[in-house]
C-alpha cells in the first residue's frame, strides 16, 4: 500500500472506531468503520482527516475490461511496431446492473409545456466513501389537476463495479418534494462526505450527507430559499474564502397561468411545445457560503446579469489566475462568460472573449457544457452542445481566456446539424493521451420537422491532432439506437482505468455503459483532497508531466447538462512513457509537486 503526499494528514483520524485496511474488488481501501461518521479535531485549515473508505489505489494492470476482448469494436493497439487508434466501445450493462430508473417529464398529460423539455439529470459520486462511484437520478414529475407533482429520486450504491443496489429509501433521499430535473454534488460543509443539491421547478432540495449512509434535507436551514425554476447548478469557491459557493442557472418564467398555445408546424396538430422566446428570462442566482452551513444571495455583490435563459453552467479557472470563472449556456440568447477578479466580483465578457455566439455571430440554443484541452496546448477549452441546425461549439482558448470558434477546423461541423444536443462529457476514453467527446441527443417538441424525436447519441474520437471523428457503433449497441437523451455523466465504475458513462433519458430507462475498449495504454487517476482549498478542490489544475508530453486536467464545478461527473481526474499515458510526475495548482494558491505517481492506479494527493 502506498499513500502519496498524505503523511501526517492521515495519521490522526478521530473516529468512532480504529481505521481498518481492507481489499475489495482490486482496490485497497482505508475505512474507519462501515459507514461510520468521523469526527475531526479541526475540520478547516489543518489536516486532521479521516478519509472514510477512500480508494488509495487500484491494482489492475492495464486499461482493459476483462470482457472487452469480445467487444465487436475491439482490436489491439499495436500492430507491427506501429501504434494504431483504439476503437472506443461501450457495453450496456443496464439490465444486469440492477439500475432501474426512468425520468418522467409529465408528457402523458399533454400539457405541451416547456417544463417537459428539460430534465433527466444524473450524477456519479462516491457518497459512502468506499472507493466506488455511486449513481444518482433526478425523478422528474407529473401534472395533476393543474398542479406540478414531484416523483421520487433514486440513488444506487455501487457494489462491485457492475452491480448496483437501490438505497433511495434507506438513505432518506427519495422524498419527491419538487419536480426535480438536475443534481449537483459537493461537500459544501467540508466534512469529508459529498452532499446532493436537487434543482427543478418550484424550489431546491439540499441533502446533507450524514456519513452513515443517510442524508438529511436541509435547504431551509441552509437558507437556499429560491423558489423559481432552476435548471443546472455548479459548486465552487467563487470568493476565495475556502468554502464552496453555489451558482444557480435559471430558465424561463413558465407557469400554468403562462402556458401559451404555440402552433405545431404539422398540419394535423394544433399545438406543440413553445420555444423559449415565448417566455421572459429568469435571472440566475449566486449563493455565497457563510462558512457555517448557510448561504446568502450574492447576485448583486457578484455582478450577475439579470437576463439569460440558462440551461448549463460550468465553474473553472479559464485564465489560470487561480480563481474560478463562470460560463453559462443560454437558450437562444448570448451565452455568458464571467471573469473573476479574485474576490468574488465578476465581469461578463462573453462577447469580447468570443464565447457568446457561434462563428457567424448568432446566439445558439446552448445546453450542455464540458471543459477540455482538446489540442494539448495546456489551456482550457470550452465545449458546448446546441440545438438542431446549429453546430456544436468548440471554443479554443488562446491562453488568455479569449477564444476562437474552432468547430470547423476540428471536424465538428462535419457531423451535421440534425442533433439536439444535451448532456456531454469530455474524457480520454481510449487512454491514448487526448480527450474524446460523448453527446446525448433528443428533441424537445412533440412533432419535430427537421430532425427526429429520438436521436442517436454521438461518440467522437480525438485523433490527437486536434480533430474529431464520429465512431460508428455496431448494431444492437447503445450508440446505434435512438433515444430521448438528456443527462450524461462520467466515472470509472469498476476502477479499471477506463472511463464509463451513465445516460438519463426522458420517459425511458437510464443506461449504464461500461467502457469495453481494448487499450494497452497506461493510465493515471488522481484524487485531490483540499485542506486550505475546499475539500472538493474545484478549480484545481493538474498538469501531468511525462517523457512524451504534458497534459492538463482540471477539477470543474458543474458541466454536462443538469448532471454531475466524478471529480477524480484521469489521464491516459503513452506506452513509451518512462517518467510520470504532476504539478497541482490548488485554488488556495499553493503549487504542489508530486514527484512520484503510480501508473494504472488511483493516487490520492492531499494539499499541503
Amino acid at each position: 500500500m502506498q499513500y502519496l503526499n498524505v503523511g501526517e494528514n492521515l495519521s490522526n483520524p478521530i473516529c468512532r472506531q480504529s481505521p481498518q485496511v481492507t481489499q475489495k474488488n482490486n482496490v485497497v481501501v482505508l475505512r474507519c468503520s462501515a459507514l461510520s461518521r468521523c469526527f475531526f479535531l479541526k475540520p478547516r485549515g489543518q489536516a486532521y482527516w479521516c478519509l472514510v473508505g477512500i480508494a488509495i489505489f487500484s491494482t489492475i494492470i492495464g486499461c482493459r475490461d476483462q470482457n472487452s476482448a469480445t467487444s465487436p469494436n475491439a482490436r489491439d493497439v499495436e500492430h507491427e511496431g506501429r501504434t494504431t487508434p483504439v476503437e472506443i466501445s461501450f457495453h450496456d450493462i443496464s439490465k444486469s446492473s440492477g439500475v432501474t430508473s426512468t425520468y418522467r417529464n409529465g408528457r402523458e398529460s399533454e400539457n405541451y409545456s416547456i417544463l417537459e423539455s428539460l430534465g433527466g439529470g444524473t450524477g456519479a459520486f462516491d457518497f459512502d466513501r468506499d472507493g466506488q462511484a455511486d449513481l444518482f437520478f433526478a425523478g422528474g414529475g407529473e401534472f395533476v389537476n393543474q398542479q406540478v407533482k414531484g416523483l421520487s429520486t433514486h440513488i444506487f450504491r455501487n457494489l462491485n463495479g457492475t452491480k448496483f443496489t437501490d438505497v433511495s429509501e434507506v438513505s432518506h433521499i427519495a422524498a419527491p418534494e419538487t419536480f426535480t430535473q438536475a443534481c449537483s454534488m459537493s461537500d459544501y460543509d467540508c466534512d469529508g462526505f459529498p452532499d446532493v443539491l436537487l434543482t427543478g421547478y418550484s424550489g431546491l432540495q439540499l441533502f446533507r450527507n450524514l456519513g452513515d449512509g443517510t442524508f438529511a434535507e436541509v435547504h431551509e436551514t441552509a437558507l437556499l430559499l429560491d423558489k423559481t425554476w432552476s435548471s443546472s447548478a455548479a459548486w465552487g469557491d467563487l470568493n476565495h474564502d475556502s468554502w464552496p459557493d453555489l451558482y444557480l442557472a435559471h430558465y424561463v418564467n413558465w407557469s400554468f397561468e403562462n402556458n401559451p398555445v404555440c402552433p405545431s408546424p404539422w398540419p394535423k396538430h394544433e399545438k406543440d411545445v413553445c420555444p423559449p422566446r415565448a417566455f421572459e428570462a429568469l435571472k440566475d442566482i449566486v449563493y455565497y457560503s457563510r462558512g457555517d452551513g448557510t448561504f446568502y444571495d450574492a447576485s448583486e455583490e457578484a455582478g450577475l446579469r439579470k437576463d439569460g435563459k440558462g440551461l448549463g453552467v460550468i465553474l473553472a479557472d479559464l485564465d489560470h489566475d487561480l480563481d474560478l470563472d463562470i460560463y453559462v449556456a443560454n437558450d437562444m440568447v448570448d451565452n455568458f462568460l464571467y471573469k473573476n477578479d479574485g474576490k468574488g466580483h465578476f465581469t461578463e465578457d462573453a462577447l469580447v472573449s468570443g464565447t457568446a455566439t457561434d462563428f457567424e455571430g448568432r446566439p445558439n440554443g446552448s445546453m450542455g457544457l464540458a471543459l477540455c484541452d482538446y489540442n494539448g496546448d495546456l489551456t482550457p477549452d470550452l465545449w458546448v452542445t446546441n440545438f438542431e441546425q446549429e453546430s456544436f461549439a468548440l471554443y479554443k482558448n488562446d491562453g488568455n481566456a479569449n477564444f476562437v470558434h474552432a468547430s470547423r477546423e476540428a471536424g465538428i461541423t462535419a457531423i451535421g446539424q440534425l442533433f439536439v444536443g444535451f448532456g456531454t462529457v469530455m474524457g480520454d476514453l481510449d487512454c491514448d493521451g487526448d480527450e474524446d467527446a460523448v453527446i446525448s441527443n433528443g428533441h424537445v417538441v412533440y412533432y419535430p420537422t427537421v430532425a427526429k424525436l429520438r436521436q442517436l447519441p454521438l461518440l467522437l474520437q480525438n485523433s490527437g491532432d486536434g480533430r474529431f471523428a464520429a465512431v460508428t457503433a455496431p448494431p444492437q449497441n447503445y450508440f446505434s439506437s435512438p433515444h430521448l437523451g438528456r443527462g450524461l455523466a462520467m466515472a470509472d465504475w469498476n476502477n479499471d482505468g477506463l472511463l464509463d458513462l451513465v445516460a438519463a433519458h426522458n420517459n425511458e430507462p437510464a443506461a449504464v455503459l461500461l467502457n469495453s475498449s481494448v487499450s494497452n495504454y497506461p493510465w493515471v487517476r488522481i484524487q485531490l483532497v483540499g485542506t486550505q482549498s475546499p475539500r472538493d478542490a474545484i478549480g484545481a489544475r493538474v498538469v501531468l508531466h511525462s517523457s512524451s508530453k504534458n497534459q492538463l486536467r482540471q477539477v470543474v464545478g458543474g458541466g454536462s447538462f443538469q448532471s454531475q461527473n466524478d471529480l477524480t481526474v484521469h489521464f491516459g499515458v503513452s506506452i513509451d512513457t518512462q517518467v510520470v510526475r504532476a504539478t497541482v495548482y490548488w485554488p488556495s494558491g499553493i503549487q504542489q509537486s508530486v514527484e512520484t505517481l503510480n501508473l494504472r492506479q488511483t493516487n490520492v494527493v492531499v494539499e499541503k
